[in-house]
């Protein structure tokens, strides 16, 4: 089986330094609404010019969420749309709009920033989880969130400038293994490790996992540091619901009591079945907002 390519996922916000600098300044005082219009007519150039992600999210309607052909090719369209309205959110987030954010399951959460020790935080490429770390940040334990550094200037620019104000810290992944003990101290200073636990981005270290249906291989990495660290694991999804509203899911991902005395290795494998467990129940809710935009899943690759 040839191993997934990922790798032509660029995982980048396009655009150029400019024209992201004026979105910034644009959304921050016009409304999102106008915005979204104009986002409405561009999604099919978009589709057309980027045809690998349309065939990856037309598989994934059929295949995964189970609808006909011609519902499938709209349910792309509703897919990128809605994309773009997230992409959009951001950049206002930049520019200083707010949105209502409803919040589910962070109790334990929020108890655990208060008492001494790290955890983890793992996140998806559905909704927006990069607007977690603005809402479940705390002012007694540091979020560290690994991030793309390849990632565009003005993004990075946006971030650091937000995250300096929530007590989080942004490790940047710049192709050696820095990020690993940066994640490793953090942890054993007490603070909290946030990173995305869908992608693989072609490593041949993944767990096989089943994820609507069929199998999808999940990137080790997390799952394993977790184990290793014996450190308490949460997943959380932010959901787009209206134009201002999002919904964040914060779910405590649990290792069977079976398996407390077993490797790490299967201690892993077994966190990361729990994920994908619950991102299922999530796209199930929100199909619409699955935005991995190349093929995922095996038999598809």
């Amino acid at each position: 089986m040839n191993q997934p390519q990922h790798t032509q996922w660029k995982g980048t916000t396009d655009g150029t330094p400019w024209m992201h600098r004026a979105l910034v300044r644009c959304l921050g005082w016009m409304n999102l609404p106008f915005f979204y219009s104009i986002m409405a007519l561009v999604v099919p150039f978009y589709m057309l010019f980027n045809h690998q992600g349309y065939i990856s999210q037309y598989h994934y309607f059929r295949r995964r969420v189970g609808h006909d052909p011609l519902r499938s090719f709209f349910d792309v369209y509703v897919n990128h749309f809605r994309f773009g309205q997230i992409i959009l959110d951001r950049f206002a987030f930049y520019g200083g709009v707010r949105f209502n954010l409803v919040t589910e399951g962070q109790e334990r959460f929020m108890e655990l920033c208060k008492k001494p020790g790290g955890f983890m935080q793992i996140g998806t490429h559905v909704g927006n989880f990069e607007l977690a770390g603005y809402m479940l940040s705390h002012e007694d334990k540091p979020i560290n969130a690994l991030v793309f550094g390849g990632e565009t200037g003005t993004v990075m620019e946006n971030r650091a400038r937000i995250f300096e104000h929530q007590n989080l810290r942004l490790i940047l992944t710049d192709g050696t293994m820095d990020h690993v003990f940066e994640m490793n101290r953090a942890l054993a200073d007490g603070e909290i490790v946030s990173m995305h636990g869908d992608r693989t981005f072609g490593s041949h270290k993944t767990f096989p996992c089943q994820l609507l249906g069929a199998t999808a291989d999940l990137p080790m990495g997390p799952y394993v540091l977790a184990a290793s660290r014996d450190v308490p694991v949460f997943c959380t999804f932010v959901m787009k619901e209206s134009v201002k509203t999002y919904h964040t899911y914060v779910y405590e991902l649990k290792i069977p009591e079976e398996l407390k005395n077993a490797s790490t290795r299967v201690k892993a494998a077994a966190l990361a079945q729990a994920y994908a467990d619950r991102l299922t129940d999530i796209l199930h809710r929100y199909p619409y907002q699955w935005l991995n935009y190349y093929e995922f899943w095996r038999e598809e690759q």
